[in-house]
């Protein structure tokens, strides 16, 4: 990590040369030549931090790099904070001005001191450097080392074999499949049947999924064998010589075909060696494999070497990488096998099968063993790894099985036999360019088995300062990049996705959790202080506090903090740290912390850019706040937050404005925002402005000021009126960049006037409206982005779906009190991508009909408190792709016409419909019941199996609701 600490430095300089070193003329050489030493050796820096792990020499080097890079910039920042105060008029202000004076004068010779003696360190690291140059230069040239998703902790003795083709990659013994017959006879029939076209193949998982046994034991198959003319078998590596993997390929080649070397082939370059294996498998049928791949550029480097001979030809594409998966089989028309975890029946068999030779679990270890099983997630290497280790122990001994269950993070990094198990899941890692290894490594803050939410995530690195600004994109839309390429290399995983598709939340497998909390602390990246009792660093970086945990000092020093995140915390503890010194603090995170009152002393930390206090108890922000320049993220949703200081108009920088909670109120769910200010088209780096309520007196003003924010991509207004309509949509037709709009009228009763706009954002993608309107505006038929669509008390007189059934993005659509009609006709082709249908309140309908061709990929379907009807919809047949229905609040004729099972009523018409809810009020919620249909009913009251006392929102609430 030593290049991200680096290069993040380089810029900081940069940055102070320009703008901060004509305070101390005579410090500028000094700060050039530690700018200069440090791009020279910044170079190297990413091979030494692969060599971090294994070389001693390096990693000490490495370190002491990684902390001058840390001491400087410290020292540059606590510059920064010299007083620049107006010390008023008089006497009293001439002595003031005097004093200060000598105190920046003796502050900017401790600088100059600081920097020459930061310089001085830098040289001698630079001799250091020049010492380990032979190191670099041969790690450069190197391929890294095999560790394939396969390398197995044991040798052959001991159950694994080695496969010729596979170098030294060690694969499962085929005593040991679990599972595999399936995703076998899928991968079989793709490589002998379908077209005579050249296809790619592609498995992809993350590491330790057993991507390489499976294609094994695809390729070993007889059948395939027999299939192809050719079979070669290519292992890629971290640092692939391109030159060396070709000759391998046409070695291969040229041992099964039996042809005599031509002459100079062994000398060949990389052009003429392409066209030497094109020409020797141009008439054959071909079968190549290319494992461990990482990159496009990899898979760019060898693809013309292989000819689309329309002889049938097959390439097998073994990665981590998504995008590379999905691109290189959309280039040839192929196909992608996801490999998935193993699930709990197989995972347990083939613990069982390694731990105690497939004997079943002694019964007073099941519990130890269930625990440790489920660390393993399903990760065929770690079951392997960790059923190896356990296998020694003495069955007997419960102490020995517990000290392994409670020293899992321990053991993975002390016990031989699975040093691998971290090699393997390291090398994603060590892939990584710095600024995604800055962003990964930060996820070890997060506390273990909580979910970690995207938006969040990417508000946190740009805050942090890991994101490099790219020409046309915000850094929000880079730091999405980030996430994505984290994603795609199989890093972090969808925990849950929005109804548009788009990850909601993220997580990562807990032993590579365990791997990258050990990097980060190992390499002074983070501190995460859980219960255990640990002593914590002289000089804490960032600080995770996980609950309370009971450090053995009493006086830790906090003066170089950037970063603070606190979980679970008791209220004495977290006062005792917010009364610390950070006066350099960046980032300070309190998500549910037990907080009463905006802390006076945060005012004082004018290095802030993120501030969150969500879901705490805050109730009002001091007019303090003014006094940080560089805050850029302020969240209060789910406070107690109405009203902000007038002083918030001075944060310029501010992107994400987000003061706002929910309130139910009976069956309805309303926001509560914040009073406009005046003079808030000040704020105009703004992007995400949530939610702010229109004030009577100046809300005209205030809608109009609107426009000005020009980098919004989400804005939601309350407290709307009509006569606010003109001005707030000559405001939305400046917002070129808007993704997101809510609009809320400042009663169900009051109308809300959006005809007036005559150019909406172009790339709106969803849109919350709630309040009486006399028509649909005419304009929203032609968002040709809207993925996402919610109309809440609208009581249309005309019927919505005319104008909204050739939306050709829409696939969530809630209606909520919207329409006064008595009948509702999906029709044919219509609403062709939509996956997600709520009606809710809808007093006069009694009937619904669903033409065939509607909805074709309907799934969800949530039907609330629409008491005049009757029976299901008509045609509700032909949502084939259904696999949700929901009744709340229904009639119980209704209810029982489903589970009855007669031949008269609309049992047969849902019986493709996997899951049916059915639920009626309560005092404490919604009673909901799923349907059990497999059981016979004699009785005209539906039954089921209760799901307890849920809440299940309104369908325009905006709320998840259970079933996702």
């Amino acid at each position: 990590m030593a290049e991200a600490a680096v290069n993040f430095l380089i810029g900081k300089l940069t940055n102070f040369l320009d703008n901060e070193v004509q305070f101390f003329r005579d410090a500028e050489d000094e700060v050039c030549s530690v700018r200069g030493q440090l791009e020279c050796i910044s170079a190297s820096l990413r091979v030494a931090d692969s060599l971090e792990e294994s070389d001693e020499e390096v990693k000490e080097w490495v370190k002491q790099l990684r902390e001058i890079a840390y001491v400087t910039e410290d020292v540059l920042d606590e510059f920064k904070l010299l007083p620049a105060h107006d010390h008023g008029v008089g006497f009293a202000g001439l002595f003031c001005r005097i004093s200060c004076c000598v105190k920046n004068m003796k502050a900017r010779y401790r600088t100059i001191s600081q920097i020459q003696n930061i310089n001085s360190r830098i040289k001698s690291l630079c001799d250091g450097h020049q010492r380990l140059r032979h190191k670099f230069s041969k790690a450069e040239h190197v391929p890294g080392p095999d560790y394939s998703d396969n390398t197995w902790t044991e040798h052959q003795g001991n159950a694994f074999v080695l496969s010729e083709h596979q170098g030294n990659a060690f694969l499962l013994d085929k005593n040991y499949l679990v599972g595999i017959e399936e995703p076998k006879k899928q991968l079989v029939s793709w490589l002998v049947e379908g077209t005579s076209r050249l296809q790619v193949l592609s498995v992809v998982g993350m590491g330790g999924l057993g991507k390489t046994t499976l294609v094994n034991e695809v390729y070993e198959d007889p059948g395939v064998k027999k299939h192809f003319t050719v079979c070669a078998w290519i292992n890629f590596s971290g640092s692939p010589n391109i030159e060396e993997l070709l000759q391998n390929i046409r070695q291969q080649i040229m041992r099964v075909i039996r042809q005599p070397v031509p002459h100079g082939a062994d000398t060949m370059n990389i052009y003429w060696l392409k066209m030497l294996i094109k020409d020797l498998l141009q008439g054959m049928r071909y079968l190549v494999v290319l494992d461990d791949t990482w990159s496009i550029d990899e898979w760019d480097a060898v693809k013309h070497a292989l000819p689309n001979n329309m002889c049938g030809s097959r390439i097998i594409i073994i990665t981590r990488n998504h995008d590379l998966a999905y691109t290189s089989c959309q280039e040839f028309e192929g196909k992608v096998y996801k490999m998935e975890r193993l699930p709990v029946e197989h995972s347990w068999k083939l613990f069982c099968a390694k731990t105690f030779q497939w004997s079943s679990c002694p019964s007073h270890l099941e519990e130890t063993c269930e625990f440790i099983l489920k660390k393993c997630e399903g990760l065929p290497l770690a079951i392997v790894a960790i059923g190896g280790v356990l296998a020694t122990k003495d069955k007997h001994r419960m102490d020995e099985w517990e000290l392994v269950r409670h020293s899992l993070d321990t053991e993975i990094d002390c016990n031989d036999r699975l040093k691998n198990l971290k090699r393997v899941l390291s090398l994603s890692f060590d892939d990584l360019p710095y600024y995604l290894k800055s962003c990964f490594l930060h996820l070890s803050l997060f506390p273990e088995g909580r979910p970690i939410k995207r938006k969040r995530l990417i508000r946190l690195w740009v805050a942090e300062g890991f994101v490099e600004k790219k020409e046309g994109k915000t850094l929000e839309e880079v730091a999405e990049d980030y996430f994505m390429e984290l994603l795609n290399r199989s890093l972090i995983e969808v925990a849950a996705r929005r109804s548009d598709g788009m990850v909601k939340y993220c997580r990562i497998h807990d032993f590579l959790r365990d791997i990258v909390t050990s990097k980060s602390t190992n390499q002074g990246f983070a501190e995460i202080a859980k219960e255990e009792n640990r002593e914590w660093p002289d000089k804490v970086r960032r600080l995770s506090l996980q609950k309370t945990p009971q450090a053995r000092q009493q006086n830790w020093s906090l003066s170089q903090l950037r970063s603070l995140y606190m979980f679970g915390m008791e209220r004495p503890f977290m006062n005792r740290v917010l009364a610390s010194d950070m006066k350099l603090l960046n980032v300070l995170d309190m998500l549910a912390a037990p907080l009463r009152r905006f802390p006076a002393q945060v005012a004082d930390w004018c290095y802030l850019t993120y501030l969150s206090f969500r879901y705490t108890e805050v109730s009002t922000v001091p007019r303090s706040i003014g006094n940080l320049p560089n805050l850029e993220t302020l969240d209060l949703k789910q406070t107690n937050v109405t009203k902000l200081p007038v002083e918030i108009l001075k944060l310029r920088r501010l992107r994400h404005l987000l003061v706002y909670r929910y309130k139910r109120v009976s069956d309805s769910q309303f926001k509560i925002g914040f009073e406009a200010l005046r003079g808030i088209g000040a704020l105009q780096s703004l992007q995400k402005l949530c939610f702010i309520e229109a004030d009577d007196e100046s809300s005209s003003n205030v809608m109009r000021e609107l426009g000005m924010l020009t980098q919004l991509d989400r804005l939601a207004v309350l407290k709307v009126k009509k006569e606010d309509g003109r001005d707030l949509c000559l405001s939305i037709s400046k917002l070129t960049r808007l993704r997101s709009i809510g609009v809320y009228s400042v009663d169900d009763d009051e109308i809300i006037d959006l005809q007036h706009l005559s150019n909406p954002p172009p790339f709106l993608e969803r849109m919350y409206l709630r309040g009486r309107l006399g028509a649909l505006p005419h304009w929203l038929p032609s968002l040709s982005s809207l993925t996402k669509l919610c109309l809440s008390c609208c009581r249309l007189k005309d019927d919505p779906l005319v104008s909204l059934q050739n939306l050709p993005s829409l696939v969530h659509l809630e209606l909520h009190q919207a329409y006064e009609g008595s009948s509702l006709c999906f029709k044919a082709n219509a609403f062709v991508k939509l996956r997600i249908l709520g009606l809710d309140l809808f007093d006069k309908l009694r009937c619904i009909e669903v033409e065939k061709g509607a909805m074709p990929y309907l799934e969800r379907l949530m039907i609330q408190r629409c008491k005049l009807l009757e029976n299901l919809p008509s045609g509700i047949e032909n949502l084939t792709k259904l696999k949700v229905l929901e009744f709340l609040g229904m009639p119980d004729e209704l209810v029982n016409k489903i589970v009855k099972g007669g031949e008269d009523d609309d049992y047969h018409k849902v019986a493709h419909v996997p899951e049916i809810y059915w639920g009626s009020k309560r005092d404490e919620g919604w009673d909901i019941q799923l349907i059990d249909r497999s059981v016979q009913r004699d009785g005209a009251t539906a039954q089921g199996t209760s799901m307890g006392s849920n809440e299940f929102p309104p369908c325009g609430s905006e709320c998840p609701t259970k079933v996702n």
